[in-house]
Formats: C-alpha cells, sequence, structure tokens
C-alpha cells in the first residue's frame, strides 16, 4: 500500500504540471482567437475605408473630366474652323486642314484626352485627331468604312443607346497587333431631326489610363470594376465588360446595384473576397473593388499562427519537463516498483511455465501416474469428464518464417481467446504443443450427446472467427468423443492428432470430429492403376496440366478411406513418377539432371497445395521437353538455310524438291520454318536471288538476261518482273541510278 500511495503521490504531482502547462497553452490559443477575430475587423474596415476614398477619387475624377469633356465639346461644337467639316458635306481641302490643326492644337493643349473624332451625317468620311500617346491609332480623314473604331459609328447611327454629354466607357482595336484601347466617350450631338438621327456629333475619347493613373489595380491589393449605369459590369484597368453567369449577376443585382456605399465579404469570381462599393454618383455609376480575403489577412494569419506555434512548443515543452521532473523525482521509487513487478512476473511466469510443462508431459504420456503437483482444479477436470480438441494453426510454416521468436505470443493468444470463449460457462486448460498445434481440455456438459456436439462445434467456430478477425490467423478446430478416464489422455490425444490430417481434405478453417473420421478406417480401396497410366502418358506428351488433373482426381478418391491409403496411393505416384524420370534419363534422349524432387506429401496442408505444387512439378518437367523439341527445330531450320545459301541459283530449288531432300511434308517444314523466322521458304530463296542481281548489276556489265540465267531466275523477263515489284524500278533504271 505504501509503493502504491508514493506513485499515486508522484502522479499526482506529474498530472499538476500539466494541468498548469494545459491551461497556459489554452489560455495562449483563446486570446489568439479573440485578437484574431477582432483584428481582422479592424482590418476589413480598414481596407473598406482605403478602398472607400480610392473609389470615391476615381468617381471624382470621372466627373471632373466629364464636365471638362463637356465644355471642350462646346468649344469644338463652336468653332468656325470645325464648323466647315461638322456642317458641309464636301468642304475644301484647305477648310480640311485648317480643321485638322485645329484638333491638333486642342490635341496638344490637354494631355488626358485620347482622341478626337468629327461626325457629318452628309459625308462619307469621318475627321479623326489622335494623340501621340495613342499607339496605332487612326489619324486624319477616313472613310467611314475603313474606321478601325466600329463602336463609335454604331453610338453615332443609333443615338438612342446613350445621352449626350454623358461618358460611355468602352473599347475599340487599334491597328497594331491588334491592341485593345480603353476609352471614356462624350458624344455631343447636333439637332435630331425628324427620323431621329444624329446630322453632326463631336466625339471626344479621354483615355482610361489617365484615370486611372492613381488607382492601384494589383492581384494582391485588389482589383477595381465599373458598374456603369447600363448595369455593365467592366474591368477597371481596361474597360473591357467581365462576363458573369446568371448566379453571379443575380448577386450583384441584390448587393451592390442601387445600394448605398458599404463593404461585405463574399465569394466572388472565384474566390473568397473583400467586396468594397461605393453609392451611385452623378452618372449613376458605382465603383466596385474586389480584394483577396486572404491578403487582408495576411498579417493576422502570420500572428495567429506565431500564436499558435508559441502554444504548442510550451504544451510540448511542458509535457517533456513534467515527464523528466516526476521520474528525476520519483526514480528511486519507480525502480523498487519495477522490481517489485518483475519479481511478480517472474514468479507468474515460473508458475505458467510449470503448468505447461507438466500438463504437456500428460498429454505425451510421460506421466500418467501422478498428479499430486497439479492444481484441484485439473483434478476436478479429469473426475467429472473431459473433451480433447486439437487447434491447428493454418499456414504454419509461413507464420513462423515471418515471426520466428514471435510466434509464442500469439499461441499465447490463441489460448486467451478460448478460455475468453469457453471459460465463462466450462472449465478449460490449454495446452502449447510446441508445433502447429494447441490443445484444449474442456469439461462436458449434463446434455444429451446431439445437443453437447452442436454445442461444442459452435464454441470452435467462435474461437476460430476472433482469431480470424483479431489476429488475421486460420484455425482447424479437432474435437474428440468424451472421457473420464485420466489414463486414457495420450491415446485421446493421439487419436484427435491422426484425425486432424483430415484436414488435408477439407481445407482450412473446418471443424472435424474425431467420431467421424474412425468411421472411414474400415472402407476398401482399390488403387487406380489405369489412371496412373494415364497420368504418365499426360506428362511424357508435355501436357502438365491434363497429368496434374488426374492426380489430383486419384488423391482426391481417397478421402472416404483411411489417411494410410492417402500416404499408400501417394508413394504409389512418387514410385512410378521417379521410375519415369529414371527411365528418360537412361535413354539419355531428354537431359532431366536438374529435375527437381518430387513433392512431399509432409510439406502439403491441404489437397489445393498438392494440386498447386505437382502442377509446377509436372511443367518443369514438361518444359525439359519443349526444350528438346526448340533445338531440334533450330537444327532443321539451319540444314535448309544452308540449301538456300548454296542452291539459290538453281532454277529448280523450290519448297517441294527441299521437302523430298529432307524426308518431310512440304505443309509441315513450311510452318516450322516460318514459325522460328517469320518468314516464308520462298520468300527466302526469293530475297537471296535479289540480292546477289543487285550485286551483279552494280559490280559488272553483265546483260539482264546473263545475270537472269546465274542467279536462277527462269527468264530476264520474269527477272523483271520481279525486280520492278521489290524495287518500283527495273534493272537498268537500278544500274543506271548507281552511275
Amino acid at each position: 500500500m505504501a509503493f502504491n500511495d508514493m506513485r499515486k503521490q508522484g502522479e499526482l504531482y506529474s498530472k499538476l504540471l500539466l494541468t498548469i502547462t494545459a491551461c497556459i497553452s489554452l489560455t495562449l490559443l483563446l486570446t489568439t482567437f479573440l485578437y484574431y477575430t477582432y483584428y481582422t475587423r479592424v482590418e476589413k474596415t480598414q481596407a473598406f475605408n482605403s478602398d472607400l476614398n480610392n473609389l470615391t477619387q476615381t468617381s471624382r475624377e470621372v466627373i471632373r473630366l466629364t464636365e471638362n469633356a463637356q465644355s471642350l465639346s462646346f468649344q469644338l461644337y463652336r468653332n468656325y474652323a470645325l464648323s466647315k467639316i461638322l456642317y458641309y458635306s464636301d468642304p475644301s481641302i484647305y477648310e480640311v486642314t485648317t480643321a485638322m490643326a485645329e484638333l491638333d492644337s486642342y490635341l496638344d493643349s490637354i494631355p488626358y484626352i485620347d482622341s478626337i473624332y468629327v461626325y457629318n451625317a452628309g459625308n462619307s468620311q469621318i475627321y479623326v485627331a489622335s494623340s501621340i500617346t495613342s499607339v496605332g491609332s487612326q489619324n486624319g480623314v477616313i472613310n467611314k468604312n475603313e474606321l478601325l473604331d466600329k463602336g463609335i459609328l454604331d453610338l453615332l447611327e443609333n443615338n438612342q443607346k446613350v445621352k449626350a454629354f454623358t461618358p460611355v466607357p468602352r473599347t475599340y482595336t487599334t491597328k497594331k497587333g491588334g491592341s485593345i484601347t480603353s476609352v471614356y466617350s462624350f458624344l455631343c450631338f447636333d439637332t435630331v431631326n425628324w427620323n431621329q438621327n444624329n446630322n453632326s456629333a463631336i466625339v471626344v475619347n479621354i483615355s482610361a489610363d489617365w484615370i486611372n493613373r492613381e488607382v492601384s489595380t494589383t492581384a494582391d491589393s485588389g482589383t477595381l470594376y465599373l458598374l456603369d449605369h447600363q448595369g455593365r459590369f467592366l474591368s477597371g484597368s481596361n474597360l473591357v465588360e467581365e462576363t458573369l453567369s446568371a448566379s453571379g449577376k443575380d448577386w450583384l443585382n441584390q448587393n451592390i446595384v442601387n445600394h448605398q456605399a458599404g463593404y461585405l465579404v463574399d465569394h466572388f469570381l472565384g474566390q473568397k473576397s473583400l467586396i468594397s462599393y461605393t453609392a451611385p454618383d452623378k452618372l449613376g455609376w458605382q465603383y466596385v473593388r474586389v480584394t483577396p480575403y486572404d491578403w487582408i489577412t495576411k498579417q493576422t494569419s502570420k500572428i495567429r499562427n506565431s500564436t499558435l506555434l508559441i502554444s504548442i512548443v510550451i504544451l510540448l515543452g511542458g509535457i517533456i519537463v513534467s515527464r523528466y521532473l516526476s521520474k528525476r523525482l520519483y526514480m528511486p521509487i519507480s525502480d523498487i516498483m519495477h522490481e517489485v513487478d518483475r519479481l511478480s512476473s517472474e514468479q507468474r511466469n515460473n508458475m505458467y511455465t510449470l503448468k505447461q510443462n507438466a500438463l504437456r508431459d500428460l498429454v505425451l504420456g510421460l506421466k500418467p501416474s501422478s498428479l499430486s503437483s497439479q492444481s484441484h482444479s485439473i483434478q476436478q477436470l479429469f473426475q467429472e469428464g473431459y473433451r480433447v480438441v486439437l487447434l491447428r494453426i493454418d499456414h504454419y510454416n509461413d507464420l513462423h518464417e515471418t515471426q520466428g521468436a514471435y510466434i509464442h505470443p500469439y499461441k499465447f493468444a490463441i489460448m486467451n481467446i478460448a478460455s475468453e470463449v469457453c471459460g465463462s460457462n466450462y472449465q478449460l486448460e490449454s495446452v502449447d504443443m510446441n508445433d502447429d498445434s494447441i490443445l484444449l481440455l474442456i469439461n462436458t456438459l449434463n446434455t444429451s450427446s446431439s445437443s453437447e456436439k452442436e454445442i461444442i462445434e459452435n464454441l470452435l467456430q467462435q474461437i476460430q472467427e476472433a482469431c480470424l478477425e483479431y489476429l488475421k490467423i486460420s484455425i482447424t478446430s479437432i474435437y474428440g468423443s468424451i472421457t473420464h478416464d485420466m489414463c486414457l489422455l495420450n491415446q485421446q490425444y493421439l487419436e484427435t492428432k491422426a484425425a486432424s490430417r483430415y484436414r488435408f481434405f477439407s481445407g482450412y478453417g473446418t471443424i472435424i470430429s474425431t467420431e467421424a473420421v474412425s468411421k472411414l478406417q474400415h472402407n476398401q480401396y482399390e488403387y487406380p492403376a489405369e489412371l496412373e497410366k494415364k497420368m504418365i502418358e499426360a506428362l511424357t506428351a508435355g501436357k502438365a496440366r491434363n497429368a496434374s488433373e488426374i492426380l489430383y482426381e486419384i488423391i482426391n478418391d481417397t478421402r472416404f478411406h483411411s489417411f494410410d491409403v492417402v500416404q499408400f496411393t501417394y508413394s504409389r505416384i512418387k514410385i512410378s513418377l521417379q521410375a519415369m524420370i529414371e527411365n528418360i534419363r537412361k535413354r539419355g534422349s531428354i537431359p532431366l539432371e536438374g529435375v527437381s524432387d518430387v513433392p512431399s506429401l509432409e510439406r502439403m496442408e491441404t489437397l489445393e497445395q498438392l494440386r498447386i505444387q505437382f502442377t509446377n512439378y509436372f511443367e518443369e518437367i514438361c518444359s525439359h521437353f519443349l526444350d528438346k523439341k526448340s533445338v531440334k527445330h533450330s537444327d532443321f531450320v539451319r540444314q535448309i538455310n544452308e540449301k538456300i545459301a548454296s542452291r539459290y541459283n538453281d532454277p529448280n530449288l523450290s519448297l517441294n524438291q527441299i521437302a523430298d531432300e529432307l524426308g518431310m511434308s512440304p505443309i509441315y517444314i513450311s510452318r516450322i520454318y516460318k514459325q522460328h523466322t517469320l518468314h516464308s521458304i520462298m520468300d527466302v530463296i526469293l530475297d537471296a536471288r535479289i540480292k546477289e542481281v543487285c550485286r551483279l548489276l552494280q559490280e559488272t556489265e553483265q546483260s539482264v538476261a546473263a545475270i537472269a540465267e546465274q542467279t536462277g531466275f527462269t527468264s530476264s523477263s520474269y527477272l523483271h518482273r520481279t525486280f520492278k515489284r521489290c524495287f518500283n524500278v527495273t534493272p537498268v533504271e537500278y544500274r543506271r541510278s548507281l552511275r
């Protein structure tokens, strides 16, 4: 008790240190959250005020320029020199020159004007004066159909779309590189006639770059947009209309259009942003700035992340320090407690080991006469009657190879699972048999034999399912009959172990009864010699799969007999296979020196394993047969190639002649040759003749007829057709091309 009190006291101080550290960390986290919320709100307000001042300045600049443009338009409209081209359909060259000079003087004196158009409905031309900063724009007297700025003609000819002296934000394409020019256009109309068409007009285009010179439109600080009186949502930098979805337009109408100045945080144009906007100005325009929300809260997020990192460091440091101080302060007590635990564990292990050894010796029949050293519970187990159950671990060899010395904890876990499943209602003792099995001794129930059998099989199924679920190990269970005599324990174990061999037929994860196995011991068996003969014939014919299936059938037929019959049958098959291999070796027809030994039955746990191993074994044998056949065919192809190389100039050399000389059918040698070379024999003969023809054409002056006779062609015309088909030129043309 004193040791436990000291241990609890040490844990108390450790928990106290951890609690203090956790409180500090939580305080930092809570403070960080509050400050983050507050400063985020402050930053949004500051960003809005900055945006509002900027947007208001832009609005005022546009209105100021609008007023200046109106004054300028009136001046231009009343200018005597300009009236000549404004009202007369056919002004003289001197009048045009004077008017254009006036326009240029206005452009030189006012820097923010991009260009001035003078429009006369009665003239097929339009007068254009562009500033020197307007790169790529037209200048001079331009035919209306040649004017690049088609949009202004549409506005002039359809004046219902605009109001006089009201700026129209728009873009048009210039000649150079197809670049876009952004302007605010101010239209000054003449009196409107009866058909609502303009007689004349002066258009003043103010550069959008001049208005935006003080406006920041970078990707980080936000993007400026213009919402004009026609409901168009234009980019503030280039006056290009943004493409909005239907939902985007609805959102804009609900939250910004005709609203007083304000801001909101929402997802717009694909990202979370702070949207600041102005109230409608005198022109009915609203200015909107969209700033990425991450950019606004960037600094606050850095502070928040730094504080979180500090909190985590403090928490981890507090845990480490608490752990270290607890160990340093209470290390002597901990050492004493570890020593006490070690001694207790050793005592328990010694008792467990002694009990396991005693039970194992008892099961193996080494100490059948004495139970004086065993517990009262074991003696009571034998007095009340017991049943022997053997749990065999499936795939034991694979598990032992992967786990090695750690196989014992797996066995201990299986024993614990069996105790948990059966221990609540039945007395149970478990023994590790130091192989792939665990023995269970379970006391009997006072029930009928049929129901007791059903109950024991249900318990074994639960053990199997638990082992498969928690340990990923498959178990095959074998249970014996009930007995009350302790002296029969060894006999019961041997019977159960013998019955476990029938896992070979039943497969993994099954439940086997020794009673059912004992009924198979007296069944008569006749060895299938005919099937064995068919198996050997299939194997020698190179049919490994067929031989494997016949072997499987022979072994499977022994499942309803004693396992001695299985071993006898397997021995007969093994002897026959060894005799077959020995005969082949003696004849020397096929070298089988590298063939593996016949697979051992003792290393196979199931019939399916036997099928797989013998299939591989038979395929290994058949591969030697195929290698022999491949060597024979290669020698056969070599002989044909030698005949072609030495006699290609013989006109009578053909497939039939070669087949007669080899003593084989033409179809057979043609098929074998094509399998190995991917070419037919006649193609190879023709190829050899053509190659020789090419050589003679290049190196000699012989005629085509003489060359045809020397290379095995029956006539010069046949050589001519063949050569033409191969090279698309005649032999004479081929010889001429070489020179």
